[in-house]
């Protein structure tokens, strides 16, 4: 299967202004290196069979005899090869000359697309050559209808619509239409000249059309061998995914640049089946490929990185502003709450882990923007059966150098009288004696945000959420979750970035806590006081969950699918196996841990992907899994 992938590829090519015949072998020679890649459309770039450069000599019958002859020898040479090239050229018609692009599959022309948007300004002359016309044309030495308003219909919901150069710089980009016609590829033959700042501006126009159309964007410019007189060009490639550039050609090329890139067409239609903009659409005026539909076979995701941790950028400085970003978004939330309500402060659970030290971090920063002092903040640690010298020294020493109010009440006595009312043998460490002291917390932290007239801050994080590794009206419950669409894997940074803009002491405590186990500790520790309960070997690496988490929910991805991308990601250090087994576990978790997420406390959503019933996830409680397994 082939998962919704489909490969491209944007083609900057070595020719010879003027000089078809050339040319037409350097366009064959990208078609062979397409092929023996199993890319399944090419694209050239504008006026790629010409050069786009040829000025008057456009008018000369020679040339476009010369354009012609080229052009149906790259069509013979297309017979047979499972691949759609769209080439540029100029086209004549009766007495008047077009800048098209023709798109090209096993020995047929299918489409011929005119320019719409003719640059005519500073070093741009086209209006001198080219016109446009309103009204389809056909086009009989090409037996092809040339016009404006169709899309290329692949098969396997694969649509492609086409523009050139200038229709992407305008107030309207005819990719906006030919999107909401249904076009979820849009390729673009350019030849765009180069000069100080413009590639960064260019690169940021196609990412970012391609994420208002929620299309993969594939952009293929004019190569060094253009230049000439006073313009130089680049041959920039790029192919783009919905905001995100997948590949990028190596500028000002001596070579052949041929820029390669697996695009997710199953997620961008994902994408737009939740995308309510996409309802309002033009009618579907679609060309189909008549016996030609491309063989989409079996994707190796050769061309397509698949990022292990999808929450986290990996890039030191975007992380830390994304931690900056969400650490902002979560004070303000609670501060807003506290301030509505009219709440003296907070009340936290501090059990020296990651998820209450974030929560305790983020009230401080609410605090500061209230002008409360931290001592308006009440943190409770309330050692347990499971509690380790490690985790408790390091939630008083927290506690005490932030400067908030810190309480101690050990839940032990009132756990082993609650398993006697209840006839429970404390012997027994099961999930009742497990959550006996998850709810005996719980209690005790709502009771005294109500006794001081504070507001009961939760630390449980979205991760927990999604396998419902929490106990249901324990530390489930609160009066606001800070954490609570924060998954685990950028707990981690946060607190790591709080740590990075705090004094030592303060710093060196969060360090530690980042570096100890990941453990509720509602079981007793080893017989060397270490943590005896780890969360990762009871339910597998949050990570894996993390990246399942994000392409289940954002996507909507099959295991099957879930699995092919795990594997990708995570090449080296998960066998298949083990992928298995822990996607199998996530999938039964997630669906049976919606009761628990059906009833949560309003939080802050910080991300793209958040549980909550109110906002972006609305899942019956009671849903089978059987067919998702």
């Amino acid at each position: 299967m082939n998962y919704g992938f489909f490969r491209v590829a944007a083609a900057s090519l070595k020719l010879k202004v003027a000089n078809p015949s050339y040319n037409k072998e350097e366009i064959k020679k990208a078609i062979d290196k397409a092929v023996s890649e199993e890319v399944r459309l090419l694209v050239t770039p504008e006026l790629s069979i010409t050069g786009y450069t040829c000025a008057d000599l456009f008018f000369t019958k020679a040339l476009q005899d010369a354009a012609d002859e080229a052009l149906f020898d790259i069509v013979e040479y297309t017979k047979g090869k499972n691949i759609v090239v769209i080439v540029g050229m100029p086209v004549s018609y009766y007495s008047k000359l077009y800048n098209c692009a023709i798109a090209i599959s096993n020995g047929k022309i299918v489409k011929i697309q005119q320019k719409l948007n003719l640059a005519n300004y500073n070093e741009f002359y086209e209006k001198r050559w080219f016109s446009t016309v309103d009204d389809d044309l056909y086009i009989e030495k090409y037996d092809c209808q040339m016009n404006s308003k169709s899309i290329i219909d692949l098969g396997d919901d694969i649509f492609v619509g086409i523009e050139l150069c200038e229709d992407l710089w305008v107030t309207e980009p005819p990719s906006g239409r030919l999107a909401l016609e249904g076009a979820n590829i849009i390729v673009n033959l350019s030849a765009s000249d180069e000069y100080v700042s413009k590639a960064e501006y260019r690169r940021d126009l196609i990412a970012n059309q391609s994420a208002r159309c929620i299309c993969g964007y594939v952009y293929a410019g004019a190569s060094v061998y253009e230049s000439t007189t006073d313009l130089v060009f680049s041959g920039a490639t790029l192919v783009a995914e919905n905001g995100a550039v997948l590949a990028e050609g190596e500028r000002f090329s001596r070579d052949n640049v041929i820029t390669i890139a697996d695009i997710d067409v199953e997620k961008l239609n994902a994408l737009r089946q939740k995308n309510m903009s996409f309802n309002s659409c033009y009618d579907y005026s679609v060309t189909s490929l008549e016996n030609t539909k491309i063989n989409n076979k079996s994707n190796d995701l050769k061309y397509r990185f698949v990022d292990p941790h999808p929450f986290v950028p990996a890039d030191d400085t975007k992380r830390k502003e994304r931690c900056r970003e969400i650490f902002s978004i979560q004070a303000a939330g609670l501060a807003k709450r506290m301030e509505h309500v009219g709440s003296s402060g907070a009340v936290i659970g501090i059990s020296g882990g990651l998820d209450s030290t974030l929560a305790l971090l983020v009230a401080v920063e609410a605090m500061k923007l209230l002008g409360k002092d931290n001592l308006d903040i009440l943190g409770i640690t309330m050692p347990g059966f499971g509690t380790t010298d490690r985790t408790y020294n390091n939630a008083i020493e927290l506690m005490k150098c932030l400067g908030v109010t810190v309480k101690e009440i050990s839940i032990k006595d009132a756990c082993i009288q609650h398993m006697k009312d209840i006839e429970h043998n404390a012997d027994i460490k099961d999930i009742t004696y497990e959550n006996t002291q998850a709810r005996e917390r719980t209690q005790i932290l709502f009771d005294m945000a109500n006794k001081h007239g504070k507001l009961l801050v939760g630390t449980g994080d979205l991760s927990e959420l999604a396998m419902g590794w929490c106990t249901y009206n324990g530390d489930h419950m609160s009066m606001y979750g800070v954490n609570a669409s924060v998954p685990k894997t950028l707990v981690r940074y946060l607190v790591e970035y709080v740590a990075g803009i705090s004094e030592k002491k303060t710093a060196d405590i969060l360090y530690d806590v980042l570096d100890t186990p990941v453990s509720p500790e509602l079981l007793p520790p080893d017989e060397n006081g270490k943590i005896a309960q780890k969360t990762e070997e009871n339910i597998g690496p949050y990570e894996l969950h993390d990246f399942f988490l994000y392409h289940f929910v954002r996507f909507g991805f099959s295991k099957e699918k879930l699995q092919i991308l795990a594997e990708k990601a995570f090449d080296g250090k998960y066998e298949s196996n083990e992928i298995s087994k822990w996607l199998e576990i996530f999938l039964k978790r997630f669906f049976i841990s919606q009761f628990k997420r059906s009833c949560i406390p309003d939080s802050p959503k910080v991300g793209s992907v958040s549980l909550s019933p109110r906002g972006d996830w609305r899942m019956p409680s009671d849903a089978s899994f059987a067919d998702y397994l």
